[in-house]
């Protein structure tokens, strides 16, 4: 009789979760701050879209692939090239490398956004409360934000920030819970972890 011998490869790679929530959530805070009206859209928010917003949350998705988490995969990578696509529309028509995008152009790039989030916001129903609540205002703030600009209403656009202020805080406080209740070993801040059946 032969003896099969099987070897089992334990993953010791870190959780890329937090990076990926934390870089969303403080990214989207700073924009929708701007959205607000509190400050102008700047070099910083530009900056943070492309390299926490944009970067650090592609190698989130990129390290969530090892994890075989498919959900985190396509959620950061995703959003990560959302922050870049977003700093392309608003600098690259300023260098004069392309015409600017209409109003209508950014009514349907705002709405696929929302669609797409609405789609991925089923997933988390699987996942937690955290992540529902962060998905779910998430897409609120695509609409507001395809609302306010189809209806070139400057009300709506405020409302939209202060609404997607709330939204990266949310993903604020899910990437913060899920590092400290990792380093704690146990539920230091609660983000309502569906059991699975």
């Amino acid at each position: 009789m032969t003896e099969t011998n099987t070897t089992v490869i334990k993953d010791n790679s870190a959780n890329p979760g937090p990076l990926g929530l934390l870089a969303f959530g403080m990214t989207t805070v700073l924009l929708n701050i701007h959205n607000a009206g509190f400050f102008e859209m700047n070099s910083m928010i530009l900056c943070m879209g492309i390299f926490y917003g944009g970067a650090a949350q592609i190698v989130a998705g990129v390290l969530e692939a090892k994890k075989n988490n498919s959900f985190g995969l396509t959620a950061f990578v995703s959003y990560g090239f959302f922050w870049l696509t977003l700093v392309g529309l608003i600098v690259f028509p300023k260098l004069g490398w392309m015409t600017a995008t209409s109003n209508t152009g950014m009514v349907a790039y705002l709405c696929m956004w929302g669609i797409f989030t609405l789609l991925l916001f089923i997933g988390t129903l699987k996942i937690s409360k955290a992540l529902q609540f962060v998905f779910a205002s998430l897409t609120i703030l695509f609409f507001l934000l395809a609302l306010g600009d189809a209806a070139e209403n400057e009300t709506i656009k405020h409302l939209a920030g202060y609404e997607g202020i709330v939204c990266g805080a949310s993903a604020i406080y899910a990437g913060v819970a899920n590092l400290l209740n990792e380093v704690y070993g146990k539920a230091v801040f609660p983000l309502g972890l569906i059991t699975k059946k």
